[in-house]
C-alpha cells in the first residue's frame, strides 16, 4: 500500500478478518473438516489476524448446529490460550520458506492489482465480469483436480473408507419446520406494517446515494434497523436494475 499507492501511515495500519477455506469443506467424511481447518486457523493466527470466523465441519451440508458451532469456537480457544506459540508474535518470521512465500504471494497479488488497473479499476473490471470470471475459472480448476485426483483429499477422492466414501445420512441436514417458516413470514410482515412510514424515507435514501455514485454503507446500515433485506433490495433494483449472471 505504501509503495504501490502512497498510503500514509493511518492507511497502512490495516486491520483485517479472515474466514477458513469453504472450499476445503467436504460432505465425505466430514469429521476431518475440522482437522483441516483448525491448520488454517493457525496459519491466520500465526499472521496475527486481528478477527478469526473457524468455519463449522458440517457447514458443507447444513446450518451448523449448536454442537459444531462450540467445536470451531474450540479450534481458536485452544490455539490462543494452549498454544504457547501462538502467543508469539510472528513465530514464523525470517524462515526461508516463509520469506519465500510471502514473496510468491505478495507478487501474485501485485500482478493482480494490475490487470484489474488494466481493465478500468474494480468497476471496470466489474463492467467486464472479470472477478466473477476468475472466481468461476479458480472453482472449475480446483474442482477438474479433485475429480482427476491430482489434488489428493483425505477421505474424499483419496484414502477412502472401507465402506466407500461415507457422505451425510438425510436426518442429520437441519430444515426449518413449518412452524419456523410462517414465524418468520409473520415477523417479516409486522416488520413491514410497523416501519411502513418510517423505512421508504430510508430506502429513498439509499436511492438517491446510489445514483449520486456516493458511498451508500452508511445509508445501508441505517435502513437496516427499520427495513428488511428485501426491501432494500428491491430498491436498488429499481434504480440500479437487477444483476444476471452471464452464462
Amino acid at each position: 500500500m505504501k509503495l504501490k499507492y502512497g498510503a500514509d501511515v493511518r492507511a497502512q495500519m490495516l486491520k483485517y478478518h479472515i474466514q477458513t477455506s469453504g472450499r476445503s469443506l467436504h460432505a465425505q467424511e466430514i469429521d476431518f473438516n475440522d482437522i483441516r481447518t483448525t491448520l488454517q486457523a493457525l496459519y491466520a493466527i500465526y499472521d496475527n489476524c486481528n478477527s478469526l470466523h473457524t468455519n463449522a465441519y458440517d457447514e458443507a451440508i447444513t446450518t451448523p448446529t449448536e454442537e459444531s458451532v462450540r467445536r470451531a469456537m474450540a479450534i481458536q480457544l485452544i490455539i490462543n490460550r494452549e498454544l504457547g506459540l501462538a502467543k508469539n508474535e510472528n513465530p514464523l518470521q525470517g524462515a526461508f520458506i516463509i520469506e519465500e512465500l510471502t514473496d510468491l504471494v505478495e507478487e501474485a497479488i501485485l500482478m493482480e492489482f494490475e490487470r484489474i488497473n488494466e481493465r478500468g479499476g474494480v468497476l471496470g473490471a466489474m463492467e467486464t465480469m472479470y472477478q466473477r470470471s476468475k472466481i468461476q475459472e479458480e472453482s472449475l480448476y480446483y474442482e477438474s483436480l479433485k475429480h482427476t485426483g491430482e489434488y489428493p483429499i483425505i477421505g474424499v477422492n483419496t484414502f477412502l473408507s472401507s465402506k466407500g466414501s461415507p457422505t451425510i445420512i438425510p436426518e442429520e441436514v437441519i430444515r426449518a419446520t413449518e412452524i419456523e417458516k410462517k414465524y418468520q413470514i409473520k415477523m417479516l410482515k409486522e416488520l413491514h406494517s410497523r416501519n411502513e412510514k418510517e423505512s421508504e424515507a430510508f430506502l429513498k435514501d439509499i436511492q438517491k446515494a446510489a445514483i449520486a455514485n456516493e458511498n451508500i454503507f452508511e445509508k445501508l446500515m441505517e435502513a437496516g434497523k427499520v427495513c428488511s433485506l428485501g426491501q432494500i433490495t428491491s430498491a436498488l433494483f429499481e434504480v440500479g436494475g437487477q444483476y444476471r449472471r452471464n452464462m
